[in-house]
C-alpha cells in the first residue's frame, strides 16, 4: 500500500482518467480528477492506515460514496489486492451517463490500476481480476460526513 500510495497518480489508465494529488495521499488530502472526455471532480483521503487508503467524493462528483483500496494476505500468504466501492449516481443524470457507459469505463478502470500496480512492483497477478457489483441498502455511514473505510484490509 505504500507503493499504491506514492505512486497514486501513474497508476490509473491515462486513456480514462487523471489522479492530481499536489498535496499527496493522506489523511483529509484532496485529489483532483478528471474523467475522460473531461470532467473535473475532487475526492477527499478519508482514512489511510498501512493496508488501505479510502477515498470520499465530493460535491460535483458524478458518484457519492466512498472507495477503499486494501491490501493483505490471505491463508496461503499471497497478497489480495482489493478495492471496494460503496457508491449511488449523485443525480439522474449521471445514473444514466453511468448505465450507457460510466459502469464499462469504471470497470476499466480499476482493472487497469490493478495491473498496473502489479507491473510497477513486478508482481505477476496469479487469478484473474473480478468485478461483482451488488446493490445494497445504505448503512448509516453512507451519509455525510463520509468517514469509514469500505472494508478493513488486516493481515501483514
Amino acid at each position: 500500500m505504500a507503493h499504491v500510495k506514492s505512486h497514486c497518480c501513474e497508476l490509473p489508465p491515462a486513456s480514462l482518467v487523471q489522479f492530481i494529488a499536489p498535496r499527496g495521499v493522506t489523511r483529509d488530502a484532496e485529489l483532483d480528477i478528471r474523467i475522460v472526455p473531461g470532467q473535473p471532480c475532487r475526492v477527499r483521503v478519508l482514512h489511510e492506515d498501512a493496508q488501505s487508503i479510502t477515498f470520499g467524493t465530493l460535491a460535483g462528483h458524478p458518484e457519492a460514496g466512498r472507495i477503499t483500496f486494501g491490501a493483505y494476505r490471505n491463508a496461503a500468504g499471497d497478497v489480495i489486492f482489493h478495492i471496494r466501492s460503496r457508491a449511488r449516481s449523485a443525480s439522474r443524470a449521471t445514473r444514466l451517463g453511468f448505465l450507457a457507459i460510466g459502469d464499462a469505463m469504471q470497470t476499466n478502470t480499476w482493472t487497469d490500476f490493478i495491473n498496473n500496480t502489479a507491473v510497477s512492483v513486478g508482481a505477476p497477478i496469479r487469478d484473474a481480476i473480478r468485478a461483482d457489483t451488488t446493490a445494497v441498502d445504505e448503512l448509516p455511514e453512507d451519509d455525510d460526513p463520509l468517514q469509514s473505510p469500505t472494508f478493513l484490509a488486516v493481515g501483514d
